[in-house]
């Protein structure tokens, strides 16, 4: 019996004679990169392969098995990766012109939602932390901005940032819940909460209405591979398949597909004994970094250790800087350097042996360096809107210097990538705090985008 996609997919191909798309025609044999990429499973929807938009047989059990695993009443595969379910997760919980009560540092997936739906933001301020680092969303603020926009439909909120910093979701869904809300929760960055015994808790049993995974980020999946999982009666199924649909590809890749099914297989299988593996192995890490002198590890209630942030903060060199070190001096790649952190991301790839180079590498930079006390470095401000997103999108503009920019209002996305969170919106004025922040990323060394790809040097505002 064919148990899992792949299992399928291993069964169907070498029988049938594929007179259908891909153009390869799974004729491995045609270019040597075919056979590296394993475009021997690379198939398209045929009789006995299922459709993802209309799933009867193997997809919408491979499906139901993500959602039993990971604890949802039903699951969906994404092949678009977290940015299509947040997409339809926006779309499915909101009508155009709603207001959206957000946390500030949601990815800009969310706020091309906001594009797309035409939809009026009510930013939630996360708490600062160290080292320039965003806190979690404070409940309260969640209960303040529902009581002065009872209309907003929905609250989306990024648990676990993308340096692991959690906020408290059970405590915000029973706010939520009690004035008859939906909370959609951007979980990323935590497809492996719930799991073992040293993660968070995961957001689908914390009382979320939605919940989206990146399956890959940590798990054993192919890149570009999520689950959107809907955890209540709140949400429209119907509406969640039909926007679905919409924002993902009509063509999905069963690569991707098999990959998220084979990863769901290995977590019922053997899932507490990885989980041990790993953590034990960040046990071990967390434990050889303690000679740590200059450099420190931030640890505190709210974060998941399988992201190790790094702190410069007291050290005489900038998070990008010992992301440079790290890469040319120790063949190490981390995920993201900041001005004042480095963010490396652990997964349950990762071993005892690679949790050690590691840290070996950390304490050979850190005896290398000299301490340093740094002046905190400023939090992303909130800039006062002139217009929605949506508004400000369909504006004429010009291209002009960030100085030249003091006081218009800006009609792109200005970011700095990774994590992707947006430190101007379109619509929002450029002030001077902004004006402070750019000006501290670029003496940082961290390079910042925009929409139009002109910045650092230029910004597309209003004329």
């Amino acid at each position: 019996m064919d148990n899992t996609l792949l299992d399928k997919l291993k069964s169907h191909c070498p029988a049938m004679l594929p007179m259908h798309m891909p153009g390869h025609k799974r004729n491995a044999a045609l270019a040597p990169y075919l056979a590296d990429l394993g475009a021997a499973w690379d198939v398209t929807e045929v009789d006995g392969l299922d459709d993802l938009h209309h799933p009867e047989g193997v997809l919408l059990r491979a499906m139901a098995r993500a959602a039993a695993l990971w604890g949802s009443r039903r699951a969906w595969f994404s092949v678009n990766g977290s940015t299509a379910a947040l997409l339809a997760a926006i779309w499915a919980c909101t009508r155009d012109g709603d207001e959206l009560i957000m946390a500030r540092n949601c990815h800009k997936s969310v706020y091309n939602g906001l594009l797309l739906r035409r939809l009026r933001p009510i930013y939630l301020a996360p708490a600062p932390l160290e080292a320039g680092l965003s806190g979690p969303i404070d409940p309260s603020d969640v209960e303040q901005a529902l009581a002065a926009h009872p209309h907003a439909p929905a609250v989306l909120l990024t648990s676990p940032t993308y340096d692991g910093v959690c906020s408290d979701i059970a405590a915000i869904a029973a706010i939520v819940h009690r004035h008859g809300k939906v909370l959609v929760v951007d979980q990323a960055h935590g497809a492996h909460f719930g799991f073992g015994h040293g993660f968070p808790e995961s957001a689908v049993t914390q009382g979320a209405d939605l919940v989206i995974h990146s399956v890959h980020k940590t798990l054993p999946s192919l890149t570009q591979t999520a689950l959107l999982h809907l955890c209540s009666e709140r949400v429209d199924p119907q509406r969640l398949q039909n926007a679905m649909a919409i924002f993902q590809s009509s063509s999905p890749s069963y690569l991707l597909m098999a990959s998220m099914d084979g990863c769901t297989d290995l977590l019922a299988r053997k899932g507490d004994s990885l989980f041990t593996a790993w953590q034990q192995a960040l046990d071990g890490f967390y434990d050889r970094c303690k000679g740590l002198r200059n450099l420190r590890l931030f640890t505190a209630p709210c974060h998941d250790r399988s992201k190790v942030v790094i702190s410069t903060e007291h050290a005489a060199l900038t998070g990008t800087e010992l992301s440079d070190l790290l890469r040319n001096d120790h063949r190490i790649e981390l995920e993201m350097a900041a001005p004042r952190y480095a963010t490396a991301l652990t997964g349950l790839g990762d071993t005892v042996e690679t949790l050690n180079a590691l840290a070996d590498a950390l304490l050979e930079i850190d005896k290398s360096i000299a301490p340093a006390e740094k002046p905190p470095f400023p939090l992303p401000p909130i800039p006062r809107a002139a217009m929605t997103p949506a508004e400000a999108a369909d504006r004429p503009g010009e291209h002009v210097s960030p100085a030249k920019a003091l006081g218009k209002t800006c009609l792109e996305f200005v970011w700095a990538y990774p994590p992707g969170v947006p430190l101007l919106a379109p619509g929002e004025a450029v002030d001077e705090a902004v004006m402070e922040l750019l000006t501290a990323y670029g003496a940082e060394g961290v390079t910042l985008h925009s929409t139009t790809g002109a910045m650092p040097d230029k910004i597309f505002a209003e004329k």
